[in-house]
């Protein structure tokens, strides 16, 4: 939705263009990717029912062992965190359950080539423009791995967690604001991330226009948006119980407010 003037001043119309002009250059980079129809690397390939049904069970088994670990680390971490990592084991049914719209119907688009490891530390802000970098994909995958056809959306999920990931570490270790007054300050990062996050995709929307890479369909849209958002979200969870532990309560937080999303929210 066009963003309220009100809200533009609030938070600061350049910082909205900024999110707005990386849209723009991921959109462009993926019809880059989507362009080269000759080269078998490159070529666009469809998702297919069977591809739809091994992405679903790729992501439940993904989600299933990064829930036993939180479950055996729960008892580590910190108690402001406790409370939440209590609170996702108890939806886990429910969790497992969203990657079943996976399945649920057939999903017309094409994948191809993506960043692979998309988010604001992979691009440099030039003053007046956006360069994207590292376009290996993850570090940690094969180069197999990294050079399989995907959804675009992995990549825009990847950005919208970033941008999340921006709106909380910023409230989280903050020097200025004491740890009794973060929920006050709470809502207002939530308004910053769904600023810039929606910013971002309707830039983005706005320059792939029809391209074959997101789906025609609305609904089916936003059934592969989610299931990447909550993919990237688990693992950020496993990331940060091996890594971080102090940090664990920003995709713990943003878990939850995936499941919390009702339809029609994108």
């Amino acid at each position: 939705q066009e963003i309220p003037k009100a809200l533009r001043k609030l938070i600061g119309s350049a910082s909205i263009e900024m999110a707005a002009l990386l849209g723009k250059r991921t959109g462009e980079l993926h019809l880059a990717l989507l362009s080269n129809r000759e080269d078998p690397s490159f070529s666009p390939e469809p998702f297919t029912t069977l591809y739809q049904r091994s992405l679903y069970q790729a992501f439940q088994s993904f989600a299933q062992r990064t829930l036993q670990l939180l479950k055996k680390r729960i008892k580590g971490l910190p108690d402001s965190v406790g409370k939440e990592a209590e609170g996702l084991l108890q939806r886990e049914g429910e969790l497992l359950g969203r990657y079943k719209t996976l399945i649920d119907q057939p999903i017309s688009v094409m994948k191809i080539r993506i960043h692979g490891d998309y988010h604001l530390g992979q691009v440099l802000f030039t003053g007046s423009d956006f360069v994207i970098i590292d376009l290996e994909g993850e570090p940690l995958r094969s180069l197999g791995e990294r050079r399989l056809k995907r959804s675009a959306l992995q990549d825009v999920a990847g950005m919208l967690r970033s941008f999340h990931y921006a709106a909380y570490s910023g409230l989280f270790q903050s020097s200025s604001i004491k740890p009794k007054d973060i929920p006050a300050f709470t809502p207002w990062a939530d308004l910053w991330n769904e600023t810039m996050g929606g910013a971002f995709l309707r830039s983005y929307r706005e320059t792939v226009g029809d391209a074959p890479i997101l789906p025609n369909d609305p609904k089916a849209l936003e059934i592969l948006l989610h299931a990447f958002l909550l993919n990237k979200a688990i693992y950020e969870l496993g990331y940060e119980l091996n890594s971080r532990p102090d940090w664990v309560r920003l995709p713990l937080k943003g878990i939850l407010s995936i499941l919390d999303m009702k339809a029609g929210t994108q």
